[in-house]
């Protein structure tokens, strides 16, 4: 069977309106020739007449009239459905978004943005999974709607991305710790009991990396996968971790942070979501205001 002209939805709709072919010619800037033509097209899909002379008018058919209750409703959101998305009234979007990142991001931008979103749109939700792994497959499953992190090799090359802001580590003890009265050398650094952090549960890192080159070696006492395990154990204990600044602002509180004596790699931490969302508005307003949020976070 083939596909039916969603065109003639919108000629039977004028026409029964008009009652008049010359009439729903014009209002639909068509010649009456090209409208009669059309008027015939819909008589054969429909297996009915439609419109029938009486005297020198054209009264409808009783299927016209059955048909006319519904035309027109369905005509506008055919064309509803079929016109450039408009304007959203966020105050009435009911929708859930799960967004992805490691710990330290929700609790430093979580608490705003949800009161941002609570505010501007309730029927919003918003619900925060740990991230576990830099590679994209929940992103292109619809698993994941926004996502965090630093942009990877396992970063799928269709994902969109934009940078939140850029992001250095500093070394991190409990103020307690027999190292925080003394400045924090290389020598001293290296020669500390240190808590790794690594989601692969690798053995070494950047840092280690690093020191190697300086013929160096640091003592890792212990592997967490999340910066915040790291700084638990660091408030309880003489173990030194390296963790991003901004990242872990809040979760740092009550510690001491110092400095890393070695050179460490500047980190950009951005969001990253599946092209599919991009025309999506109120996905695009969600990703503005995680932005905004950011970006206030870098100015204070």
């Amino acid at each position: 069977m083939p596909s039916p002209d969603l065109n003639l939805l919108i000629t039977l709709n004028v026409l029964l309106d008009e009652g008049n072919v010359a009439r729903a010619a014009k209002r639909l800037r068509l010649s009456p020739s090209a409208m009669s033509r059309s008027l015939t097209r819909l008589r054969e899909t429909l297996g009915d007449p439609l419109l029938v002379r009486a005297g020198r008018g054209l009264v409808p058919t009783p299927r016209a009239l059955e048909l006319r209750k519904d035309i027109g409703r369905l005509t506008q959101e055919v064309l509803t459905v079929l016109s450039p998305a408009s304007d959203i009234n966020l105050k009435q979007v009911a929708r859930t978004f799960t967004l992805r990142s490691s710990d330290g991001f929700v609790e430093n931008f979580g608490p705003e943005l949800v009161e941002h979103v609570a505010k501007e749109a309730p029927g919003i939700r918003l619900r925060f999974l740990q991230k576990t792994t830099q590679d994209s497959q929940a992103l292109r499953e619809g698993l994941v709607d926004l996502e965090t992190g630093v942009v990877s090799e396992q970063t799928g090359p269709e994902i969109r991305t934009r940078m939140l802001f850029r992001d250095q580590f500093v070394g991190v003890m409990r103020p307690e710790h027999p190292l925080a009265s003394h400045p924090m050398t290389l020598a001293r650094f290296a020669s500390a009991r240190h808590v790794l952090v690594s989601r692969r549960g690798s053995d070494k890192g950047l840092i280690d990396e690093v020191l190697s080159a300086m013929k160096l070696e640091r003592q890792i006492q212990t592997t967490v996968d999340g910066f915040a395990a790291a700084l638990a154990l660091t408030r309880s204990t003489d173990l030194l971790t390296a963790v991003p600044e901004r990242f872990t602002e809040n979760l740092r509180r009550g510690l001491l942070s110092f400095p890393l004596p070695v050179p460490a790699p500047e980190i950009t931490v951005s969001m990253l979501w599946h092209p599919r969302m991009d025309g999506d508005q109120v996905h695009r307003w969600l990703r503005d205001q995680l932005r905004d949020i950011c970006v206030r976070s870098n100015e204070e």
